[in-house]
C-alpha cells in the first residue's frame, strides 16, 4: 500500500471517529451541558470559518492593486498597420464557372 492511500486510510478513520464522538457529545452527552457547548462551539467555528474566509477575500481585493488598463489604441494602430494578407486565390463558384 502508498504512502497516500496509509494516509487516506488515516483521515477516513479519524473522520468518522470525530463524526461519532460529535453525534455522542450532542445526544448522549457525559456531563449536564455538554450538548450545549459542542453546539456552541460548532456555531461558533463554523461562522469564524466562514466570515474568515470572507474578510480573506474582501482584504485580498483591497490590497491588490488593479490591473493596468489595455491601451485599445496601440492594437488598433498594429492591425491597420499590418498589411493585409494576400488573399487565397478562391476556386470560381459554380454559378461563376456555369456556361449561360
Amino acid at each position: 500500500m502508498s504512502r497516500d492511500q496509509v494516509y487516506g486510510w488515516i483521515i477516513l478513520v479519524v473522520s468518522l471517529a470525530i463524526i461519532l464522538g460529535y453525534i455522542w457529545a450532542v445526544f448522549f452527552p457525559p456531563m449536564v451541558g455538554l450538548d450545549t457547548l459542542v453546539i456552541k462551539f460548532t456555531g461558533v467555528a463554523a461562522i469564524g470559518f466562514g466570515f474568515g474566509i470572507m474578510a480573506w477575500i474582501g482584504y485580498t481585493l483591497a490590497t491588490t492593486p488593479p490591473p493596468e488598463p489595455i491601451d485599445m489604441s496601440e492594437f488598433e494602430k498594429e492591425t491597420e498597420e499590418k498589411p493585409t494578407e494576400e488573399k487565397k486565390e478562391q476556386e470560381p463558384t459554380p454559378a461563376e464557372t456555369a456556361e449561360p
